[in-house]
């Protein structure tokens, strides 16, 4: 992009009888922006949402030259379209009283808290051809400020705002069992899925992030207020819109990116064919970010957009925390159960010349080795031998010469039995 003209600082600051007035859409080149704060303050309302051209001026000459020549309007056209229509407006003193109010910080990109290795995936070659992937210029923050740290064990977890119990259950088991092996839960604090997840975490006595798609000092949604309070005394709220910024659908679509590349990785609990959830998802992609679904019941609309995700391989089935515990963000124990007594039978070890002999020995009655030689096939020696085997490990029982199967319960085995004779050393 080419350098914009920078005009020259003015050797005096304009008296009081030429300075406008805070109504007056037309600035000079130089007022409140002369402050690193102020000037980040103004950079991140003047345009609306992700802009790549933005992004290469403060690169070039800083956050104040920057702000200082957007204000002049000297621009090329990849810059100057964007802030046309802020340009002269300059609320960054208001904005930032707001934020004071209400307890906030804006945290930028020469701050140590900024999350410098998230930002930089979103910088990608892949990333860089898509007009709406670019970085946030800044960051409102109610809350923790140490998002380096906070967002480097974090996983998202978006789906509908209209769960189902099945939905909600999965979502508050996965979320809960996460945060307490150590994960930040990121989400964005809407209802349903969003909202169950912040709970969670909150109830493992663990911080989550809420990232939100309009200024930091709105309540959205209204019912959500106490938990967005409980969110910011125990986490962070964050959002890349100033203080005073309303809701509106193109900012949750530019907002669900922030949510994909503040993330390690990004679960998907349920999500119709149509649920933003999916948007989320594939900002992940381009970010290079892990997409996680986890399946619902086939005839579940709620679960649609999950299925679709797995069959068309944009997601990995999901079923338990320890799916996605062999990142080295987490223990590799996180979730881990030991596999149910169902899953292997006390059979499992025998050849299948035993198993064979076993299956022919009658539960109730008794016969003798040369009918279960003629049933199961086997010649006499090769029976002999099973049963023998059979009965060592407590699967057979010989009466008076004849044989029938031993029940199955614990320490019905002479092995067992011996070893439990034997005095303790």
């Amino acid at each position: 992009m080419p350098s914009p003209s920078i005009p020259p600082r003015p050797a005096t600051t304009p008296s009081p009888a030429t300075t406008p007035s805070p109504a007056t859409t037309t600035l000079p080149a130089a007022t409140t922006t002369r402050t690193p704060e102020r000037a980040w303050a103004y950079l991140s309302r003047v345009a609306e949402g992700p802009c790549w051209a933005l992004h290469e001026l403060i690169n070039l000459v800083g956050p104040i030259d920057a702000a200082e020549a957007i204000r002049a309007g000297n621009l090329p056209p990849a810059l100057d379209k964007p802030t046309q229509a802020r340009r002269g407006t300059d609320s960054s003193d208001a904005d930032l009283e707001a934020l004071a109010r209400h307890g906030g910080t804006l945290l930028t990109p020469d701050s140590p808290h900024w999350p410098a290795w998230h930002t930089l995936q979103m910088r990608s070659d892949p990333a860089r051809r898509d007009a709406g992937a670019a970085p946030p210029i800044a960051l409102w923050i109610r809350g923790r400020d140490d998002l380096g740290t906070l967002l480097s064990r974090g996983i998202a977890i978006v789906g509908t705002r209209a769960p189902t119990s099945y939905g909600e259950h999965c979502t508050r088991d996965i979320a809960h069992e996460l945060a307490t092996n150590g994960a930040t839960i990121v989400s964005g604090a809407a209802y349903g899925i969003d909202g169950c997840a912040h709970r969670a975490a909150l109830a493992a006595h663990q911080p989550t992030v809420a990232i939100l798609a309009c200024g930091i000092d709105q309540d959205y949604p209204a019912g959500h207020a106490r938990l967005l309070q409980d969110i910011a005394r125990n986490g962070t709220v964050i959002s890349e819109y100033p203080t005073g910024t309303r809701p509106a659908r193109f900012r949750f679509l530019a907002r669900n990116r922030l949510i994909a590349a503040f993330a390690e990785h990004v679960i998907i609990t349920e999500a119709g064919a149509r649920s933003g959830a999916r948007n989320t998802a594939r900002w992940a992609r381009l970010y290079n970010t892990p997409v996680h679904a986890m399946p619902g019941p086939v005839s579940s609309a709620a679960s649609v957009g999950c299925h679709e995700m797995i069959r068309n391989g944009e997601a990995t089935l999901l079923a338990r925390a320890r799916d996605i515990a062999g990142d080295a963000m987490l223990p590799m124990d996180c979730g881990a159960q030991p596999a149910p007594a169902s899953h292997t039978r006390p059979t499992d070890h025998l050849t299948p010349e035993q198993l064979r002999v076993f299956d022919m020995l009658p539960r109730r009655g008794c016969a003798s080795a040369t009918r279960i030689s003629a049933d199961t096939g086997l010649d006499a020696r090769t029976t002999r031998a099973a049963l023998a085997v059979l009965e060592m490990h407590g699967h057979a029982r010989c009466m008076d010469g004849e044989w029938q199967r031993a029940s199955q319960r614990a320490g019905t085995s002479p092995i067992a039995q011996r070893r439990a004779s034997r005095p303790l050393p």
